[in-house]
């Protein structure tokens, strides 16, 4: 029998407060959210597709299992409207970069790493596969 150490790639809540991971669920949960994108470090593990991850709100309650469905890495300056609005939280491609250049600057200044135009991204795109309660 899994257990949650071994049955999920990732346990994580998206965002870096409890609002913003409320407000990303909510996009998953609707289906407009299908993508997201990460920079992983050297002593991280990649995602690959057809791994399962749970996903928790921002109380830290678990809310959904997804499955990444497809994973690709390009520099930051090289993500497109066409990829990231998939991410379902912008209505244009100057504001999605604006508003991920200042959370990966916050991300990079958490984690150790210098954010730049040419930093390894990290695209995934996901589907959910289980709501794990009622929400």
């Amino acid at each position: 029998m899994d257990t949650p150490e071994n049955k999920y790639y990732e346990t994580f809540a998206f965002g870096d407060s409890p609002e913003l991971a409320d407000e990303l669920l909510a996009l998953i949960l609707e289906g407009r959210k299908t993508a997201t994108v990460s920079v992983v470090l050297e002593d991280e593990v990649a995602p690959k597709a057809g791994d399962i991850s749970l996903v928790l709100d921002g109380s830290g309650n678990p809310a959904c299992e997804i499955e990444t469905v497809y994973v690709d890495v390009v520099k930051f300056r090289d993500l497109t409207w066409d990829m990231v609005k998939l991410e379902g939280e912008d209505e244009t491609f100057e504001h999605w970069q604006s508003e991920n250049r200042s959370y990966r600057t916050r991300d990079a200044s958490r984690r150790g790493y210098t954010f730049s135009d040419d930093t390894l991204i990290t695209y995934e795109k996901f589907k959910v596969i289980k709501a794990v309660r009622n929400r």
